[in-house]
């Protein structure tokens, strides 16, 4: 059986071929890697695929599905949790399989939430920067205790509850917000509405799906409710977050500080190495104008542990659909 793998990149392949050795041994797994995102454009290129395997910004719309299907493709294998670029209607209109990864090492996000959040309060990228030059002046790193701070967790699924375990140990005082409370989070901190959580936390810290109803989540409306000169950060999905709202909250000086691991339109940026070019996104330029902002490009998952996971789970979820299995990371419309 043939994958092709979009969006492929050189520690990709390592690590799916590892895991095709392990998980896959004794079946006849074929991938076929393409730098490429998959797109209406390139789904060609899945010509003689049983599956495609792809990753969060790969495009999987109705026309793009309904050429795969064309193909003969019959299998999505999501590197990733979120599906939100998925049709899932129309994947099952034409039959399709399509399984995620839900969960690999949610501390690997969450420690990389806890790097910006120490980054941007201690400005060490800056530092480094001065010492560097042989600047050894302390003026502008000034920083904050987090010891004692309130740390506002908006999702409290398993990398919600890893980030609010290291902020817990870290002396700050726990507020959640999910409309599916994890009784696990019981034992960490406080169940809030958003409302309150926004109010209260000097840091806010986003970790929930994007679905319609989390598209914006932080608006202008939101942002006004935010504590002054609180700390936002996202490291889940880019669209969780209006960045002309955040642009305005910036130059108001309402928003004290954004870290981001992922952006509204990333798809354009990410994931490649633009430094030889003009980048035309003016939004994203101005962020990247603001010195109360870090950004980094989608880089929470990428740790060893995670992309071992990630990979096994994948196997799992093709071997899976090659034997008619009933696989427990299938998703499904509604």
């Amino acid at each position: 059986m043939q994958i092709a793998v979009f969006s492929a990149r050189p520690y990709d392949r390592r690590f799916l071929e590892e895991a095709n050795q392990r998980e896959g041994a004794g079946q006849d797994f074929q991938f076929v890697y393409f730098d490429a995102a998959l797109d209406v454009h390139t789904a060609a290129l899945a010509q003689d695929c049983a599956a495609v395997c792809v990753f969060v910004n790969d495009r999987l719309d109705a026309p793009v599905l309904q050429t795969l299907h064309a193909l003969g493709v019959r299998a999505v294998l999501l590197r990733c949790a979120g599906f939100n670029n998925v049709d899932l209607a129309s994947a099952n209109a034409l039959g399709l399989f399509v399984a995620r990864v839900p969960a690999y090492s949610p501390e690997a996000v969450a420690e990389h939430a806890l790097a910006l959040v120490m980054t941007l309060n201690r400005h060490t990228h800056r530092a480094y920067n001065r010492v560097r030059e042989g600047n050894f002046m302390l003026d502008g790193l000034l920083g904050r205790t987090l010891h004692g701070k309130t740390v506002g967790i908006v999702g409290t699924g398993k990398i919600g509850l890893a980030t609010a375990r290291i902020f817990r140990g870290m002396g700050c005082t726990v507020l959640g917000h999910d409309p599916y409370p994890s009784r696990a989070f019981a034992e960490i901190g406080a169940k809030v509405e958003l409302d309150e959580l926004l109010s209260r936390s000097d840091i806010v810290s986003l970790h929930c799906p994007l679905t319609p109803d989390t598209q914006h989540l932080i608006d202008d409306a939101s942002l006004a409710r935010m504590k002054p000169g609180a700390m936002l950060v996202n490291t889940s999905r880019g669209g969780l977050v209006d960045t002309q709202a955040v642009i305005r909250a910036l130059k108001s000086r309402r928003l004290g500080h954004l870290a981001i691991d992922v952006y509204e339109q990333e798809s354009a940026l990410f994931f490649q190495d633009l430094s030889g070019e003009i980048i035309d996104d003016e939004a994203f330029q101005r962020l990247m104008n603001f010195p109360n902002v870090l950004v980094t490009g989608h880089q929470g998952f990428f740790t060893v542990e995670a992309l071992q996971e990630i990979s096994a789970i994948t196997l799992g979820n093709l071997a899976d659909f090659a034997a008619g299995r009933e696989c427990g990371n299938r998703v499904a419309a509604g």
